[in-house]
């Protein structure tokens, strides 16, 4: 359970996980400052670019919500502001603390921030890393991706989709592997709906098509016995 606290400051405004750090400032969303310290581990560029950090909570992901496609070059990393509970970084926040609350396997958030820039914003978030984790697109890369696999990530998605969790992003990269099991991350614009099926079989579709595009589709395998494998599975999971 997460224990929501907010700050705010000349910078912006800051909402963190109390019950993990007693106190959170501006300096924790800049890479600069971890660096500074010896704790930033690995900084990758690029749009969702993510820094990982050793905060006193423990390896966390640090990352800048930034625009993609033609509009990035519009406006950057800059969003409309249209007040605060309406801020990606701080609905992201809430949507990871409601899905913890239920039991979820996904990152806990620790912090988000905020900064105004008169109409627009920018935005950061701060999630606890997932210990030893690799994602479902290395899994394909080096050959561990099976019928096995396949149908553990069904039984996956299922759960969130039982819960009415729509994911924005449902890809390969968003689904962590671990000792521990199957995880999902990324949930920047990601809403609780009625378990409606149009917008199930979206993200399956997007999955699919990610599956596909990180090179799982190059196998026979994949179209005869693996989709079909975690299709049956999500089916009876999503029923039981």
């Amino acid at each position: 359970m997460t224990n929501e606290r907010i700050e705010e400051d000349a910078s912006g405004t800051i909402l963190f996980d109390g019950a993990r750090v007693p106190q959170v400032d501006a300096h924790w969303f800049l890479a600069d400052y971890w660096r500074a310290r010896g704790g930033l581990r690995v900084q990758s560029g690029g749009r969702g670019g993510v820094s990982f950090i050793d905060t006193p909570a423990g390896v966390a992901a640090l990352r800048h919500y930034r625009r993609g496609g033609m509009v990035a070059k519009l406006f950057g990393d800059r969003y409309l502001w249209t007040g605060r509970d309406r801020t990606r970084s701080v609905r992201e926040f809430r949507l990871l603390a409601e899905l913890m609350r239920r039991g979820l396997p996904v990152s806990p958030p620790l912090a988000s921030r905020y900064v105004r820039h008169g109409m627009r914003y920018t935005a950061d978030l701060i999630t606890l890393a997932i210990p030893g984790a690799s994602t479902l697109a290395d899994q394909v890369a080096c050959g561990e991706f099976d019928v096995a696999l396949a149908g553990r990530v069904g039984e996956l998605v299922a759960r969130f989709h039982r819960e009415g969790v729509w994911h924005a992003d449902l890809n390969a990269h968003n689904v962590l592997l671990n000792q521990q099991g199957l995880h999902l991350i990324d949930f920047d614009r990601g809403q609780l709906r009625t378990p409606a099926q149009g917008w199930r079989r979206g993200n399956l579709q997007r999955l699919k098509r990610s599956l596909i595009k990180v090179g799982a589709g190059r196998q026979p395998a994949f179209e005869a016995t693996q989709w079909p494998a975690l299709i049956d599975h999500y089916e009876r999971a999503f029923a039981a």
